[in-house]
């Protein structure tokens, strides 16, 4: 393995099992913000050391250094005191060598507990990506569609309103478990996005970061098997998550629908995700990832691209728009739009959404789709290179540069189908 493989590896190791140890160690010592800063201590300590050889176990690994460097720092800090004495005299609190054993994971009361009610869900859903999902301060200021800056004072604020309201490492009372479980969920679902299309770096998905959503999200079910919202996240998930391994090709280039090798989609997720669907939607509750599962069934359903329902999937638009002002949502439904009621009306969904999007990359490649649909070549290149000027994201800026090229190059070429600002599964990103 290349020094750089091994980097990488290293940090795809990182990924998985921080979070993991921040829930053991804030569960450990019921301290959130502390655990949070000893075991990002422990990532750099780990970032330095483990490209000269990887522990047996990741985790505990972390849980030990971290635990070690939050006893350190209650130690050394006369304001907390009063903490360590807690520490060390509950006895239900393990010593910082003590070691981690079993399988026990308590992410998801980790994620319950960052959406506390005293928090808004503006900083709520952030600090969760934050400390569940292991995302970047600038990857969730890219997923809200804020400055970084902006970003990073939220989920400061969300630190302090948390330990200020006592926030404690436990699941929350049955009255509160509702409203915690709709941030949850909003929650799983940006960290999902993020895992299906990056909001930058070089790969077009983080595979790593999709799986913990989906994992987090199987355990929320389990707890609760009778919400339907619950079960069609995991339905929309799991019908979205079919389609990976047709989005690129051998290079790594983005592949769009309409030229995915079906034969690649995975049957099993599909079956599993419309099982689901089907149960939560009998149950006359439906909500809106449901109506995002619903759309990707349609997608996953159809024998070919040419066989896709796009009158269903327009009215499930229509359905979803009722639910949610969200303008990612008017503008996914674009294409739907131009299929059944032509390129005006779809421009018209495109302009709305834009009033609030405003600059963003993905308004500007799906007019460069609409645009390629009328025929008007010259303008969807225009636009598709804007496009690509606009996402971080290297494979989605390839693909965009392409289709510029392609449409300069060729004014009469017959349109290449759906662009990457169509959302295959849907989805739609948070409002600001």
């Amino acid at each position: 393995m290349t020094p750089e493989a091994g980097i990488r590896a290293v940090e795809g190791l990182l990924r998985e099992y921080a979070p993991r140890a921040l829930a053991i160690v804030a569960s450990r010592y019921r301290d959130f913000d502390g655990a949070e800063d000893a075991v990002q201590e422990a990532l750099i300590a780990a970032a330095e050391q483990w490209p000269a050889g990887v522990p047996d176990d990741p985790r505990a690994w972390l849980v030990t250094v971290a635990s070690r460097r939050l006893v350190d720092a209650y130690r050394s800090a006369d304001a907390r005191r009063r903490r360590e004495r807690e520490a060390w005299d509950d006895r239900e609190a393990p010593a910082a060598d003590e070691p981690v054993t079993g399988d026990v994971d308590d992410s998801l009361t980790l994620v319950l507990l960052c959406c506390h009610p005293a928090l808004t869900p503006g900083t709520a859903i952030p600090l969760t990506l934050r400390a569940v999902g292991g995302l970047t301060t600038r990857e969730i200021a890219a997923a809200f569609l804020v400055p970084e800056a902006t970003m990073a004072q939220r989920i400061s604020r969300a630190k302090a309103t948390l330990r200020a309201a006592g926030g404690r490492f436990e699941p929350p009372p049955d009255d509160a478990r509702d409203a915690r479980t709709r941030s949850a969920l909003h929650v799983l679902y940006l960290m999902f996005n993020e895992g299906y299309v990056a909001s930058e770096g070089d790969d077009l998905a983080r595979p790593d970061l999709a799986a913990e959503a989906i994992r987090l999200t199987r355990m929320l079910r389990a707890s609760l098997p009778a919400d339907a919202e619950v079960a069609g996240l995991l339905a929309l998930m799991l019908l979205t998550e079919a389609r990976r391994q047709s989005r690129v090709d051998d290079a790594g280039r983005l592949v769009p629908l309409p030229a995915q090798d079906r034969t690649r989609w995975n049957p099993v997720l599909i079956a599993e995700g419309v099982v689901l669907l089907t149960d939560a939607m009998r149950r006359g509750e439906v909500g809106e990832y449901q109506l995002q599962a619903a759309i990707a069934a349609v997608h996953d359903q159809a024998p070919s691209y040419a066989d896709t329902d796009w009158t269903r999937i327009a009215g499930l638009y229509r359905a979803l728009a009722r639910l949610t002002d969200n303008p990612m949502v008017g503008l996914n439904a674009a294409v739907a739009v131009a299929m059944t009621d032509g390129i005006p009306a779809a421009m018209e969904h495109v302009d709305a959404a834009s009033a609030v999007l405003g600059d963003h990359h993905r308004v500007h490649a799906v007019r460069a789709h609409l645009h390629e649909l009328a025929g008007e070549p010259t303008r969807a290149a225009d636009e598709f290179r804007a496009a690509a000027a606009r996402t971080a994201n290297e494979a989605e800026r390839r693909y965009l540069a392409d289709a510029a090229s392609r449409l300069s190059g060729s004014a009469g070429e017959e349109a290449a189908g759906i662009s990457v600002a169509d959302v295959e599964n849907g989805g739609s990103a948070p409002t600001p």
